[in-house]
């Protein structure tokens, strides 16, 4: 039986994997577990390790990571993965996979593939509160989307932050959030630029001075805003396009794709650039000149809430 785990959602996937060994363990032990690097194994070393017989056990596991990244492997796909003895699990695990080459469509074809997207705002919400009322707590909707609006898409760090407020209470309530989860700087400067298109100024220098406070240095500020106009202007010039195949083309976070379509959806091209523009210019100058660089970015958060 020949399994692939592909896909961005590391966190998803990770859990079959771990799941997988752990049942398999259970009942053959860790003696039978082979794990091979496909990259830096030898063709050779890959098809003995799936050919042979298991060691003091009625089955043996092997697991292989990025097997894609070598040649060998690729070019003599087939014959090896068609060879595989009648003993012996294969579990091939590719986080990036190219759906457009022959190796993914003959995976896809042959094989289990198991492919984990990341999930939008919406999903990962859903997921908190499943994940919640597995463990005996409560965690409603809207709270699930606080957290994952203060955390992050990140389902890994979502995960280690609801075990965290489970072991405080597990009756999880917005105070506890808010007590007990530090906001992401990337989460931030989205309500920063949220608030300054929206042309809440105040809002966003606030903002911009917690950051200060909380030693975030201005070349860090500047470096998350532009990622976050690029973000932008990506959103914007697909024009209708569904965020999910936007996320998926522009190897984005769907979560980061959604947050970013209620501004691409009437700030102007123009404007747009010309931001851009105006944030190219103000990092140049603070690498050539010595310039306050604080308040040269209050200016020029000013100026984009004008």
């Amino acid at each position: 039986m020949v399994t692939v785990l592909t896909g961005e959602n590391s966190f998803a996937w990770g859990r079959v994997l771990a799941a997988r060994l752990e049942q398999f363990v259970a009942v053959h032990g860790d003696i039978a577990v082979e794990r091979l690097d496909g990259e830096s194994a030898s063709l050779a070393r890959i098809q003995e390790s799936l050919q042979s017989s298991p060691f003091l056990a009625a089955r043996k596991l092997v697991v292989l990571r990025n097997p894609s990244l070598n040649k060998q492997f690729i070019d003599n796909l087939e014959p090896t993965l068609t060879a595989i003895a009648d003993t012996t699990d294969l579990v091939i695990v590719e986080p990036v996979i190219d759906k457009r080459s022959s190796y993914f469509k003959w995976l896809k074809k042959e094989t289990d593939l198991q492919e984990f997207t990341e999930l939008d705002e919406l999903g990962l919400a859903r997921w908190l509160v499943a994940a919640t009322q597995e463990q005996g707590g409560e965690l409603s909707a809207a709270d699930a989307r606080l957290l994952v609006g203060r955390v992050g898409a990140s389902q890994q760090l979502l995960a280690s932050e609801l075990n965290k407020l489970l072991s405080y209470d597990p009756h999880i309530t917005r105070e506890a959030i808010e007590l007990l989860t530090e906001p992401a700087p990337q989460s931030k400067v989205f309500d920063l630029l949220d608030a300054a298109f929206a042309g809440r100024a105040k809002q966003a220098l606030e903002i911009y001075k917690d950051q200060r406070a909380q030693r975030v240095d201005p070349s860090q500020i500047i470096a998350m805003v532009a990622w976050q106009l690029k973000v932008l202007a990506i959103v914007k010039s697909a024009g209708s396009r569904r965020p999910s195949d936007i996320a998926r083309e522009a190897k984005l976070s769907p979560y980061v794709v959604q947050k970013s379509e209620s501004i691409a959806a009437w700030v102007t091209a123009a404007r747009l650039k010309e931001l851009i523009n105006d944030l190219l210019v103000l990092d140049l100058r603070s690498k050539r000149e010595r310039i306050d660089l604080d308040e040269a970015l209050q200016n020029y958060l000013i100026k984009l809430a004008q």
